[in-house]
């Protein structure tokens, strides 16, 4: 497995998968020059949360393409929806995720990314990008009024308590074995829906969940940096400032690198570079901070003859990616120390 140890300590371009990658998708990994994979929601049994040897084999198969299993992107969301919300059941689910996150550092997975909003919507279409690619897009105005999500209203005050009590279970777990916690932002930021408060949305909310985790434990957590989610914020400068102020902190557990048109209310999701986002000031940002973690595109539009995961979009965007790095690499002296 050395090409899969290949490249860290330094910034480094992977690709996201699904839960259950196919040989192809590992295979154009490794041609497009990928470092690792990072997959969401493995499906994976999830008795009393997932199995060491289930995680070690999962491991040993992205290993076997000479590629690193960078991360895993979500437990299963009914499991966690139990402890962000509080509901009967939350203390046994809050267990069985700290038994996963042992489990995931014995078996060498260095990263587990969650969210914070129990309900699903985060997007109300899609639309024609460029050429007729289809994209995702989000107009607040056709959600204004959705019913109740989970039954009842809940406030920003009883979320941040469930986060905060998530963090004090957790996070001294994922220290000890040398797992990082990443926190992803609500997408979009800022806008409450199906009446549950969405409260990871905006710089001061990620100052405050820092802040009570280096309190319970100097290591164990970061941010899953969505470079889309912070532009929806407000652009370019909110992509900077977030970047520029967690990353000497070393609390970028790992990037997701998108382009999106407009702000939270209402916006579309493009191809890098054809968006709101200044993806060359972004990436230099991370090269000028020491972010020394993994870069990886996000949310493919489909080009024509694209389904599914998208490879033709996905070999782009990571082409992309791969040369935009390469030139920063090439320009920007690395930071000392």
């Amino acid at each position: 497995m050395a090409g899969a140890d290949e490249g860290r300590g330094r910034m480094r371009i992977g690709v996201g998968v699904g839960g259950d990658p196919s040989d192809d998708q590992l295979i154009q990994a490794q041609q497009m020059g990928c470092a690792g994979v990072v997959i969401g929601s493995p499906t994976l049994p999830w008795a009393g949360g997932w199995s060491y040897d289930d995680l070690a084999r999962l491991r040993a198969r992205i290993g076997s393409f000479d590629l690193r299993l960078e991360a895993i992107q979500h437990t299963p969301l009914d499991q966690l929806d139990l402890v962000r919300l509080g509901l009967p059941g939350h203390e046994a689910a809050l267990a069985h995720y700290q038994q996963t996150v042992r489990n995931l550092g014995r078996a060498g997975i260095p990263t587990l990314a969650y969210n914070w909003r129990p309900n699903r919507v985060y997007r109300t279409g899609t639309g024609a990008g460029r050429g007729g690619a289809r994209v995702t897009t989000f107009d607040r105005a056709l959600v204004a009024d959705l019913p109740l999500s989970h039954g009842r209203e809940y406030s920003a005050e009883e979320m941040w308590a469930t986060h905060d009590a998530f963090l004090r279970a957790v996070v001294p777990v994922a220290a000890e074995v040398g797992v990082t916690l990443a926190l992803h932002p609500d997408d979009p930021p800022g806008i409450d829906l199906g009446g549950v408060a969405r409260i990871m949305g905006d710089f001061a909310a990620f100052a405050r969940a820092a802040d009570t985790a280096a309190a319970i434990a100097p290591t164990g957590w970061g941010l899953l940096f969505c470079v889309g989610c912070w532009a929806e914020m407000g652009g370019t400068a909110k992509v900077l400032r977030g970047i520029r102020h967690f990353g000497p902190q070393g609390r970028i557990a790992y990037v997701h690198f998108r382009d999106v048109r407009g702000t939270a209310a209402c916006f579309s999701e493009c191809f890098p570079g054809e968006g709101d986002v200044d993806m060359t000031a972004a990436m230099r940002a991370l090269r000028e901070v020491g972010f020394a973690g993994v870069v990886i595109d996000d949310h493919a539009p489909l080009m024509i003859g694209d389904t599914g995961w998208a490879p033709k979009s996905r070999a782009y965007q990571t082409g992309y990616l791969q040369g935009l790095l390469r030139a920063i690499e090439d320009l920007v002296p690395a930071p000392r120390g």
